[in-house]
């Protein structure tokens, strides 16, 4: 029901810059969080009916912390660590 959403946040972040994708399969949401995870996916996006509400979304980081943030929030982030070159993702 909020693949129009996710959509919407994957074509954000390629806009600004960034490789996204959107899972939207008709996969349950664990599944497609544990295929991620097998994938060594850094930043898994989630996104649900209170994100879309807020123009936000659930981070799960590969390290397993969880944090909403907001996107544009969260793009700043991902810009910020490419341009430091961090090895912390």
């Amino acid at each position: 029901p909020f693949n129009e959403y996710a959509q919407k946040v994957c074509d954000r972040l390629k806009e600004a810059g960034l490789r996204a994708e959107a899972d939207i399969g008709a996969d349950r949401m664990n599944a497609k969080i544990r295929t991620a995870q097998n994938f060594r996916i850094p930043y898994m996006l989630v996104v649900g009916q209170q994100e879309a509400d807020t123009d936000s979304a659930a981070v799960r980081f590969r390290d397993g912390r969880k944090e909403t943030m907001k996107l544009d929030d969260f793009i700043a982030y991902i810009k910020e660590k490419i341009a430091s070159r961090s090895i912390e993702i």
